[in-house]
Parts: C-alpha cells; sequence; structure tokens
C-alpha cells in the first residue's frame, strides 16, 4: 500500500449513512423509526449516539451493525455497503467486522468468563492455543485476569458487561457496536464501563458507536450525535 493509499484510508470515515429510512407494518399502521439519517463515524474514535426513547436509536444500531435491513438508503462499513449484502454476507461481517455489546449483558450463563470470550473465536475457527491466548490478554484489558474461570452469575453486573466487552474485542473487529451498555448498571459502574471502551478504542486502534442517555457517559465521547424523532437533529465534536 502506498503512502498515498494510507492517508486516504486514514482519513475515510468507519461508518458512513446516508438517508437512511426504516419503517414497520404498512398503510395507516406504518411507524417510520428512521426518516433519511444520515451521518459519518470516524475512524479510531468513539461517536456517543443520545435521544430519547423512541427517537429510533436501537434501530439505527441495529441497521449500522447488520442486523436488520433499512427500507432506504445505505449504510457503509469500512468501504463495505451492508445494503447491497445478502444475509450470508451480513453473518460473515457480523463475525469478521463488528463487535457488540448489549444493554443485558448476552451472556451464556453455563459458560465461565474465559469461555464466553472464547465463543467468537471457536465460530470462526481460530485454533485452541490462539484462542486462549487472546483469550487471556483480553480478559487482563478489562481487568479481569483472575475471574476467568468464574460464570456470569458469579460476577457482578460491571464485570458481567467488562466480560462482554472483552467477547466483543475477541475477533478485533473494526467496529464496536454498543446498545446502552450502561443500562442496567449503577451511575459509578456505568462510568467504568464507558472509561474502559474509551480505553480500548485507543488501546486496540478500533472505532466505537456508544448508544447512551447519560450526559456524563457522553462526556467521555469524541463526538455526540443526537437522534430525535428518526431524525439526525446535531452532530457535536
Amino acid at each position: 500500500m502506498t503512502q498515498q493509499q494510507v492517508s486516504a484510508t486514514a482519513v475515510t470515515p468507519m461508518v458512513v449513512v446516508r438517508d437512511l429510512r426504516r419503517s414497520f407494518g404498512s398503510g395507516a399502521r406504518t411507524v417510520h423509526a428512521l426518516r433519511g439519517v444520515s451521518f459519518e463515524v470516524r475512524r479510531g474514535e468513539l461517536t456517543a449516539l443520545k435521544g430519547k426513547s423512541g427517537s429510533g436509536k436501537t434501530t439505527l444500531m441495529n441497521l449500522v451493525g447488520g442486523l436488520d435491513t433499512p427500507t432506504g438508503g445505505t449504510v457503509e462499513l469500512d468501504g463495505t455497503d451492508l445494503t447491497g449484502l445478502d444475509e450470508s454476507g451480513r453473518l460473515a461481517l457480523r463475525r469478521d467486522r463488528i463487535g457488540f455489546v448489549f444493554q443485558s449483558f448476552g451472556l451464556i450463563p453455563v459458560l465461565t468468563a474465559a469461555e464466553n470470550v472464547g465463543v467468537p473465536m471457536r465460530m470462526r475457527g481460530v485454533p485452541a492455543k490462539q484462542r486462549e491466548e487472546r483469550v487471556r490478554t483480553l480478559l487482563a484489558l478489562v481487568g479481569l485476569a483472575e475471574h476467568a474461570g468464574q460464570r456470569p452469575g458469579e460476577l457482578s453486573g460491571g464485570q458481567q458487561q467488562r466480560v462482554a466487552v472483552a467477547r466483543a474485542l475477541a475477533n478485533e473487529p473494526a467496529l464496536i457496536i454498543a446498545d446502552e451498555p450502561t443500562g442496567q448498571l449503577d451511575s459509578e459502574t456505568g462510568r467504568s464501563i464507558m472509561r474502559l471502551l474509551r480505553a480500548v478504542v485507543r488501546s486496540e486502534g478500533i472505532t466505537a458507536l456508544v448508544a447512551t442517555h447519560d450526559p456524563e457517559l457522553m462526556e467521555l465521547a469524541d463526538r455526540v450525535v443526537e437522534l430525535r424523532d428518526g431524525r439526525i437533529a446535531e452532530a457535536a465534536g
């Protein structure tokens, strides 16, 4: 790759959303969740998406993550048009390029912390030795090296979300999508999770899109995008 190509990649946004629309239902009962949303997520940054309940945040996150398909418009991730992919293509993209962190943690109760972190790599067919080394590295990164053998029920909410962050990083994604990752945590634990996300964006060289309604957590973001009634209200930063 030439120096010119490297420079072009560095300034190209990780996520490009153009005139994105999503409607549910039909006729008089149609609900327009997104009404022509356009914005970008810059490479190597943590972008916070804010908005009241019903503003369309989760719908937008699902579309950016390839979990849903839009009624109209496009989503590009690292130069790939998600809206042009079939289901198998979106599945491969989610597995290889995106890490998800959910409000409810989403851990498998019967597996240990280490086993939960290793699940995405098992699905990708990563060799056992390489997988185990990556799991150790990630649990240390999120401060849970000593809790590798504990199951979710033996961990606090904050610790479970740290495991979820480690799992999201397992396959070295280009983008982390976190939908209200602190919603079930107390304020101090929530701040620690947001600081962790801020730290891993820097240390792992990845990009993050985080939906939150907490003003204190937004202060830790590089940029804030507001969604209001299915439209972008403002972008700051």
